[in-house]
């Protein structure tokens, strides 16, 4: 057993692509020596702005040998069917094949075939130049006269196996045992052994291979220098990361910059310092605003203690808040009615018109929420028919992320009431499973409309999501909605949102609304039937994510009659606690009993019971037992169903297990009177109807 090192080094890989490229780097290798069936172990995987790296424990010194055997044609066949056999088997003469005789078959010619085992070597030189070829970067590029593509150009490949190179050759790159330091600190070649040996001399050479580490550091370093000063780091883990993937050896430095700047909004402030320097801000912990200071990474530690460094990031971040204070000063000239005005200007999609339409539907969708969220009419209508304005803005313009937040900014500016301003700001959320959803009502409800606006738009424009690709984020979108419904415990029947969605849609586009619907069937009916099961599939995932079962999923949704998507996860919630109990497991197995027996006479008589049956018929006591328990069970559950108490509903089905067990026990369902026969079907029927009004039992395993 040996340790791979293997590093391919090139110029700077863009910080957005380096995980992705660990994450296939590792697939492909590992995927590519297990394919050649050569033994491998633990395996780990590092990157740097410079490099992806990996390491595998324990590979196998080559892979087995083989024996197998193949079996070839009858004796006595063919010749033709004899020369195949010898080709296929690598034979020279059919006298080197045995002769075995299969009782019943006859004799056959057998070939054993002896397929020797490869060395680790051998394979890693054939997958790595493989892997090299075949790498799946978003963008790449050539260079000199290779016909060679990567995401920057490559300059060395270290490849050692148990101490020894691994001899092959990438685009004219000799694969060796040297690898180099820090681009600034130390170019100087290093030659490695092995992954112990390698990591040492890079990180004496200044360069950390662990990105999580690099970021680690980044982080802490920026909150320590923060504290030293006064204040307090903005926390922001993704810009840490995205420092991590621009250094191999980095370390932070405090800047400043006027504080004429502190009059704009501080969020122009924070994303104008992180778009263009990937600089952290800075908060005073006693006002709790931003100070007129700001974090740099840097890739080196500088011999003058980093003036320099701060003193260029000082100049480009005075001309880029320069930009961002002539652009707020630039919009808030103009009202935000103003920039509403001018939305038919800003295309949303070249099918369904400009932004100016979209806000209208977004407002009459709004008019129809606010009453189920609690919202003001007036107020939603306001805060929808503003809530796109600011993609008017020059600010967003620059700074798309800022959609909402500004105008938000540029609504109070004009004395707009707080409640709209914030629902400006909020209704893009959530924009992601951990983002936060909001709670005040105009929020919820323009935040809803804009969301079910923008799924059913899109598909009814034919903007579907297929696999992977997703380019206007409708699965983040649908997944929005279930939050908001959700955290907001919101009873809102989806499918008649839905409807509603449409409908406006259709009053807007008119005798158009056939031809942007023809690639979907061209109907509403379709496209919301469509939509619902997109967001079914929505759930299921949200609520496996949450560690529920997903056939108790599944046994809830098959009620299709239920689209209140807070009442489907309550059933659901009070359908897990209730199968944790003890008696679950025997009440389960006799409602699927019940409904499988009948619907098993159902098939063969080509019918459907109803249930409601006769009690005057009843001929026994555990019939009419049954009968009164499963009246009782009726009863008792509409009456907790109406008062959305699941647990108690579902509950209430264990008075059914004695009843259903004695039934069973004492009972011959298919009596020979027909009459008899028939109404214990439809005592079975009325069980079936009882528990559908909960769940769909036979669809819970077990």
């Amino acid at each position: 057993m040996s340790q791979l090192l293997l590093e391919l080094f090139s110029e700077e890989i863009p910080s957005r692509m380096q995980m992705r490229a660990a994450e296939d780097f590792e697939r492909m290798i590992v995927s590519g020596l297990k394919n050649a069936g050569l033994g491998i172990g633990r395996v780990k995987s590092l990157v740097t702005p410079r490099r992806l790296v990996i390491v595998i424990n324990d590979v196998a010194n080559s892979t087995p040998a083989v024996c197998y055997e193949r079996k070839g044609p009858r004796v006595g066949s063919p010749d033709k069917a004899i020369d195949g056999f010898l080709r296929g088997a690598g034979l020279q003469s059919i006298d080197e094949a045995d002769v075995i005789s299969y009782p019943n078959k006859g004799e056959f010619y057998v070939a054993y075939i002896q397929k020797k085992g490869r060395s680790a070597s051998e394979i890693i030189g054939e997958v790595v130049p493989e892997v090299c070829i075949n790498f799946p970067w978003p963008k790449s590029m050539r260079w000199g006269g290779l016909n060679f593509n990567w995401i920057r150009p490559l300059h060395s490949i270290l490849c050692v196996l148990g101490g020894e190179i691994v001899p092959f050759n990438v685009a004219g790159i000799r694969s060796s045992n040297v690898t180099r330091g820090h681009r600034f600190h130390s170019e100087k070649s290093l030659t490695v052994r092995n992954f112990e040996d390698y990591n040492y001399k890079l990180r004496t050479n200044k360069v950390i291979l662990s990105f999580i580490e690099r970021a680690t550091i980044i982080t802490e370093q920026a909150r320590a220098i923060a504290i030293k000063i006064g204040l307090e780091l903005v926390d922001d883990i993704s810009l840490s990361y995205e420092n991590a993937g621009l250094t191999e050896w980095p370390s932070v430095l405090v800047g400043t910059f006027d504080k004429t700047f502190l009059s704009l909004p501080e969020e122009c402030l924070i994303t104008s310092m992180r778009a263009h320097q990937k600089c952290f801000s800075l908060r005073d912990p006693r006002t709790g605003k931003l100070a007129n200071k700001f974090i740099a990474v840097t890739n080196l530690v500088a011999a003058d203690g980093g003036k320099q460094i701060i003193a260029g990031n000082e100049r480009v971040i005075r001309a880029r808040l320069s930009d961002a204070k002539f652009f707020w000063d630039n919009d808030i000239n103009k009202s935000i009615e103003n920039m509403s005005c001018r939305l038919d200007t800003v295309t949303f999609h070249q099918k369904l018109g400009s932004q100016k339409k979209r806000a209208e539907r977004i407002t009459e969708l709004s008019v129809y929420l606010a009453p189920f969220v609690g919202a003001q009419v007036e107020d939603a209508r306001r805060a929808a028919q503003l809530c796109k304005a600011d993609l008017i803005s020059e600010m967003v313009g620059e700074f798309p992320e800022l959609q909402g937040i500004m105008g938000c900014y540029y609504a109070r500016l004009v004395g707009v009431k707080s409640s709209i301003s914030l629902a400006i700001a909020d209704h893009y959320k959530p924009k992601g499973p951990t983002d936060t959803v909001p709670s005040e009502p105009v929020s919820v409800t323009i935040a809803l409309a804009e969301k079910l606006d923008t799924l059913v738009s899109l598909w009814a424009a034919g903007e579907k999501t297929t696999g992977s690709g997703d380019p206007y984020k409708l699965r983040r979108a649908a997944l929005g909605v279930i939050r908001l419904c959700l955290e907001n415990d919101l009873r809102l029947e989806l499918s008649v949102s839905i409807d509603q969605a449409l409908k406006i849609l259709k009053q807007q586009i008119g005798c158009d609304f056939n031809d942007l619907t023809s690639q979907l069937s061209g109907t509403s009916q379709n496209i919301s039937s469509d939509l619902l099961s997109f967001f079914y599939g929505r759930l299921k995932n949200y609520l496996r994510g949450c560690g529920i079962r997903h056939d108790l999923i599944d046994a809830v949704f098959a009620l299709r009659d239920q689209t209140d998507l807070a009442l489907l996860v309550k059933r659901v919630v009070a359908l897990n606690e209730f199968l944790l109990t003890d008696d679950s497991n025997k009440l389960v197995i006799g409602l699927k009993r019940a409904v499988n027996i009948l619907e098993i006479e159902e098939e063969k008589e080509g019918c459907i019971y109803r249930g409601v049956s006769n009690c005057e018929l009843y001929h026994n006591l555990e019939e009419q037992s049954l009968r009164y328990a499963v009246e009782k069970a009726r009863l008792e559950i509409h009456a907790a169903l109406s008062l959305e108490n699941f647990g108690l509903a579902i509950r209430t089905l264990s008075d059914l297990l004695v009843p259903i067990d004695n039934f069973f026990n004492n009972v011959i369902i298919n009596d020979e009177n027909s009459a008899l026969r028939s109404e214990r079907l439809e005592i079975l029927a009325d069980i079936r109807n009882v528990i559908r009004s909960i769940a769909d039992f036979s669809k819970v395993a077990g």
